[in-house]
């Protein structure tokens, strides 16, 4: 990897993934920002944009471990996202939400902040919940059949929606969000940490919760770094 001051953190984070924890240890958002260059990040943050190559560079020495998303189909990786993050989220929705409920009925008098977790929380699962049917209903069969005209070597029809850049930016539009909620709801949980008085109820949750913010961030890296730049890129391929 050719690492300059230039070069976007999602880029990076897309080549090696490995590399996504130095950003999260420096509270940089990597998903729904990865736009942003090392230099920029650096300059907002108040570091040095060498050290933050120098940790970067040093993780990439060290034995490669992680799957190599950037190289999988687009077709594959639309599968892989639907079938795992997708059901995660449902899954996982599904057993937060009563427990949420549960925290606030029992520990909402001495914790008013849980309120407002369950809050979010709920916000979050029924948004995703749309995001992820207009992603399976529209972009994703669309991503598909990008992918099989690249393999079949034929023509487009183009989509009503003119454009895959159109649900795309809908789409990152959405990711934006979450991701702003779920700083949220680290900020009112002390970054998931229960205090002295939790019960094993509420230790689960916040683990569950901070689970779910990872696999969130994975989930929005793999679409908005990866699946979602190489659809664009292969639609103006085709269609040129």
């Amino acid at each position: 990897m050719n690492l300059t001051k230039e070069k976007q953190i999602g880029e990076i984070v897309a080549e090696d993934y490995r590399t996504a924890q130095i950003f999260k240890n420096h509270k940089i958002d990597f998903c729904c920002q990865g736009n942003r260059s090392i230099e920029t990040v650096c300059e907002k943050n108040n570091f040095s944009s060498e050290e933050l190559i120098g940790e970067i560079e040093a993780m990439q020495k060290k034995p490669e471990t992680s799957n190599d998303y950037k190289s999988w189909p687009l077709d594959l990786l639309a599968d892989y996202i639907e079938k795992k993050h997708h059901r995660y989220v449902e899954e996982s929705s599904q057993v937060l939400m009563p427990y949420l409920a549960k925290l606030c009925k029992v520990h909402g008098e001495n914790h008013p902040e849980l309120f407002e977790i369950a809050g979010e929380f709920k916000k979050s699962a029924a948004e995703l919940a749309s995001h992820m049917k207009r992603e399976e209903l529209i972009l994703f069969p669309f991503i598909r059949k990008l992918a099989k005209a690249e393999q079949e070597n034929s023509e487009i029809v183009k989509p009503h929606f003119g454009s895959v850049e159109n649900p795309v930016e809908m789409m990152m539009q959405d990711h934006k969000v979450e991701g702003e909620r779920f700083i949220k709801i680290a900020e009112l949980s002390n970054n998931y940490t229960p205090p002295e008085d939790a019960c094993n109820t509420y230790r689960v949750s916040l683990a569950l919760l901070n689970e779910f913010e990872q696999d969130l961030h994975l989930h929005i890296h793999l679409e908005n770094n990866i699946l979602f730049p190489k659809a664009i890129a292969l639609e103006k391929k085709l269609t040129s």
